[in-house]
């Protein structure tokens, strides 16, 4: 009950500062001659945010109020938040805040760059939402080839589906191929608003017939991690591999795959 009373409060502050930061100009009302106060009034967010006035001063005032996700979502934009004062508006009223839209475009920050050079020996690159491989090390170009493509064609979808090289070196290439497909639906579905990621799957369902099928059958299973059985110079080896998120606003996976221990 503390904490809910103290986010209480501390929601009431965060709505007083960033009413108080706008003014009237930036939400198309006029400035006028005298205001009293800086900022917007709250009978102005009120009005702007489609609610009475009584029941936003409840709100600013830290009472015990309810309020639901699509109002916050509308309250955020009459106060014109970032998104990430966005979450924290969310978090302080006790709601989940929404998954904010994924992008598929991005150029690789130097520091991750160099993160993934440090992990060599092994194997790692770095993925999008489109699961274009944005860098990737020595070891990750000795084991998948990437270097071997330009540039933009180097996504791992399309190299799974189309590259011979890949369809070799996964031992068991249509189980491991439909376990990725299910993750890259994931992916799909955050970025589902960026046309280049429509556009790479329409181009897989024309050049792959196991994509067109695969893809049509919604199949989903748990994301694809731990051991995974490579061919490499004809013999079988075991690589353990993990993802991890290196950078979450650019929506950046690290991909690492290690040689498994034999105990």
């Amino acid at each position: 009950m503390r904490t809910l009373e103290r986010n209480r409060h501390d929601l009431a502050a965060f709505l007083r500062a960033r009413r108080e930061r706008l003014s009237p100009s930036e939400v198309g009302l006029p400035s006028g001659a005298r205001r009293r106060t800086p900022g917007l009034r709250r009978e102005e967010v009120a009005a702007l945010a489609g609610v009475g006035l009584t029941w936003y001063t409840w709100l600013e005032q830290g009472r015990e109020i309810g309020v639901s996700a699509a109002f916050l979502d509308n309250l955020a934009r009459v106060l014109k938040l970032d998104a990430a004062e966005r979450r924290h508006l969310f978090l302080l009223a006790h709601q989940r805040p929404p998954v904010e839209p994924g992008k598929t475009w991005c150029v690789l920050p130097p520091l991750v760059r160099r993160l993934m050079h440090d992990l060599a020996p092994h194997a790692a690159y770095v993925l999008n939402l489109r699961w274009d491989v944005l860098g990737f090390n020595a070891t990750a170009d000795q084991l998948f080839g990437f270097g071997g493509h330009a540039p933009g064609q180097r996504n791992l979808l399309w190299l799974l589906f189309t590259d011979p090289l890949l369809r070799e070196r996964l031992v068991g290439w249509e189980r491991q191929a439909q376990q990725m497909l299910s993750s890259f639906r994931r992916d799909y579905v955050r970025a589902a608003q960026e046309a280049d990621i429509h556009q790479l799957v329409e181009q897989l369902t024309r050049a792959s017939p196991e994509f067109k099928a695969w893809w049509r059958q919604h199949e989903m299973s748990a994301p694809c991690a731990g051991h995974r059985p490579l061919l490499i110079d004809g013999s079988v080896e075991e690589y353990e591999h993990t993802t991890l998120t290196v950078d979450e606003d650019r929506h950046l996976r690290l991909a690492i795959y290690a040689k498994a221990e034999i105990n």
